[in-house]
């Protein structure tokens, strides 16, 4: 069932924002100074390529420990992020999800928009993992 979600997924939008996820990566890649949010970029561009069966997660709560993107240069990338690139992304989320929540059929793929929308303000400090491990961590 998660093959044919993102089969559906990436051919009816996801492609497009996975692409703007790797633009903005390139962008930052560019910067020298922005790689860990070129990092982040890709990370996520893959994971809104093919969203079922994964989700995000901080690395904190994964490892159980903190790192320099979990940390106080982590919040400060993150508000960095936002002001450049973060608003844009979230709205093409947004716009996305509502295009898709026109039909019913639509509406689990507007969700997956909605919580790529949310981390899309955020990605600094955050990884993408199975839902298994996503629960296991969640449980700690």
């Amino acid at each position: 069932m998660r093959l044919i979600g993102n089969i559906i997924w990436f051919v009816m939008g996801g492609f497009i924002m996975g692409l703007a996820w790797w633009a903005y990566g390139v962008l930052a890649f560019i910067t020298l100074v922005g790689i860990p949010w070129g990092r982040s970029c890709f990370v996520l561009g893959q994971f809104s390529f093919w969203p079922f069966g994964k989700q995000t997660v901080s690395r904190r709560q994964l490892t159980g420990h903190g790192d320099i993107g979990t940390g106080t240069f982590g919040l400060m990338g993150n508000i960095i992020w936002i002001l450049f690139a973060g608003i844009w992304l979230a709205l093409g989320h947004l716009m996305s999800a509502v295009a898709c929540a026109i039909t019913i059929i639509g509406i689990p793929f507007a969700i997956q928009h909605l919580k790529l929308a949310v981390v899309s303000f955020a990605p600094v400090g955050q990884t993408v993992v199975s839902n298994q491990v996503a629960e296991a961590a969640f449980r700690r």
